[in-house]
């Protein structure tokens, strides 16, 4: 056995437990893209989850709407929305950090590995290419001397012959000398073969092989470290999203709590409260009577019998016990097919919408009288013709409002309501100071209707009111900073506290405004946020 074949085993072994090494990075990256497809579909589950129970009743008409314990599921929803965006981020994060980074390093490490095993089976290689020259060396060494023998024996043979002549003599010493010489030379080369072989064998096991492995251990031991650190962020990367994971826990822990039996209950009494006055008590009916008359008295009128006097009570409305009928009532528009405090209600709602809407118009009807007397003053911003089509469809839509905020007016004054509707902003429509269809104090004026073509073209006062900025509807404080880098985003530090404006509609993101105006974005699982009742 070659003196180089007893390394040939421990190589075999530490390219195999490379190769291993490699191998289980490999399994251990496939397992995280398993866990990132897992967290993935999970989110997305909790998505739909959270989208599918939310869509159903997200109307704010719903009378359920204002119940606490409704809107504490809204909540639940919400929070369970942002808890599937943390789980997306941890897929996310450990599909990069670890995933993407470990398949990269996996791959420079394989080209290492080949290089290093390259060198040693060259090593090798060199090493048997010496050893062989050696061998063949060695042999013809051998071969030689032993012809250079066998003509030394046949010279002196030759010489102690009597019948052998002295040129044969001769003859058979020059062929042993040479012979002699020959194998001198074959002795000479080796031990220079010898020496060499020895010294790159020297070389082999004491330098370039344990330089190999050296360096084949740093490689493995890099890969191990690499595989611990990759076991780590295995771990960190779901601690990271944690406290973000707890606020959404904590959330739907709070919306727990808001719960109030005690407030649903009122709200279901105010909201379908009917405003019928109770019953009276009923008044006894003695049948007695028409037997005790006399029949002076029974000649003079008809006997009335039970049902004669049960009748008087048919017209009273037993309606708390009363079945209700399975045919739905005909709705109108004045909604007296209601009970009356619904109707009530129902009229004081459609007034306040009437209302923003007929502001909506005063206000577009303003816009446009003073941007065509702009157009007027400078023709060359614009035609104030153009405006024209504009200014006849607003002066149609404010009578038509102010017709219907007329109508609903006089229905809820006959169903006993205040009439406290939403004011429009009024403003001066002609030039003689004539008033407007309502009055201040809610009274129609007896005056014609002012000529509302007019107004569109009248001066408007210096200090018209700018529009006003859309009011919050609650507040929150930021837990950390986002640096609202996209756009429509903005940006906050931790502990900031901002006015909500809008809010999470279950993308995620609810819509902010600071105290000097600027308004945008921000993940809505970065904020505690308490909205006003």
């Amino acid at each position: 056995m070659l003196p180089f074949v007893v390394l040939q085993d421990q190589y075999d072994i530490i390219e195999k437990h490379t190769q291993s090494g490699l191998e289980l990075v490999e399994k251990y990256v496939k397992f995280v893209k398993e866990r990132t497809e897992i967290e993935q579909n999970y989110a997305k589950q909790l998505r739909n989850l959270s989208k599918k129970y939310n869509g159903k009743r997200s109307s704010k008409d719903e009378p359920d709407c204002r119940l606490s314990s409704y809107q504490a599921f809204l909540d639940v929803l919400n929070e369970m929305n942002d808890y599937a965006g943390q789980r997306e981020l941890i897929a996310e994060n450990m599909m990069m950090n670890i995933c993407i980074d470990l398949t990269k390093y996996l791959q420079e490490i394989k080209q290492e590995r080949k290089t290093y095993l390259m060198d040693a089976k060259k090593a090798q290689q060199n090493l048997e290419s010496t050893y062989k020259q050696l061998d063949s060396s060695k042999k013809r060494f051998e071969r030689e001397w032993r012809e250079a023998e066998r003509a030394a024996q046949y010279a002196e043979k030759t010489d102690q012959d009597i019948n052998a002549t002295k040129a044969d003599v001769e003859k058979a010493k020059q062929q042993a000398h040479m012979r002699a010489h020959v194998a001198e030379d074959c002795k000479n080369d080796y031990a220079a073969q010898l020496q060499k072989y020895n010294k790159e064998q020297n070389n082999f096991y004491f330098n370039e092989m344990p330089l190999i492995f050296n360096k084949l251990q740093d490689l493995d031991e890099r890969r191990v470290r690499k595989l611990g650190q990759g076991y780590i962020l295995f771990s960190d990367t779901e601690k990271q999203v944690m406290p973000i994971i707890g606020k959404c826990l904590e959330g739907i822990t709070k919306a727990g709590t808001s719960v109030n039996e005690r407030n649903d209950s009122m709200v279901i009494i105010e909201q379908n409260k009917s405003g019928f006055e109770r019953p009276g008590d009923l008044d006894f009916e003695d049948f007695s009577q028409a037997i005790n008359r006399t029949s002076s008295d029974t000649s003079l009128s008809t006997p009335k019998g039970p049902m004669d006097l049960l009748a008087k009570n048919r017209g009273k409305n037993f309606w708390l016990f009363s079945k209700r009928s399975k045919v739905n009532p005909t709705v109108t528009e004045d909604f007296t097919h209601l009970p009356p405090e619904q109707r009530r209600k129902k009229l004081q709602h459609k007034l306040d919408e009437i209302s923003k809407e007929l502001q909506k118009e005063v206000d577009q009807s303003e816009a446009l009288g003073k941007m065509k007397d702009v157009y007027e003053k400078n023709p060359q911003m614009g035609d104030p013709a153009s405006l024209a089509s504009q200014i006849t469809q607003t002066t149609q839509n404010i009578e038509r409002f102010r017709a219907q905020l007329g109508k609903y007016e006089t229905w809820l004054a006959e169903a006993g309501g205040r009439g406290d509707t939403l004011r429009y902003k009024s403003h001066a429509f002609n030039n003689n100071g004539s008033h407007d269809i309502h009055s201040p104090d809610g009274a129609h004026s007896d005056e014609s209707t002012p000529d509302t073509s007019q107004a569109i073209y009248a001066e408007f006062d210096d200090d018209f009111e700018d529009e006003e900025l859309t009011a919050p509807i609650g507040t929150c404080t930021a837990m950390y900073n986002f640096p609202g880098a996209s756009e429509g985003t903005i940006s906050m530090q931790e502990g900031e506290e901002l006015e909500v404006v809008e809010g999470d509609k279950g993308d995620g993101w609810t819509r902010v405004r600071r105290n000097n105006g600027d308004e945008g974005y921000i993940p809505t699982s970065y904020a505690t946020i308490t909205l006003f009742k």
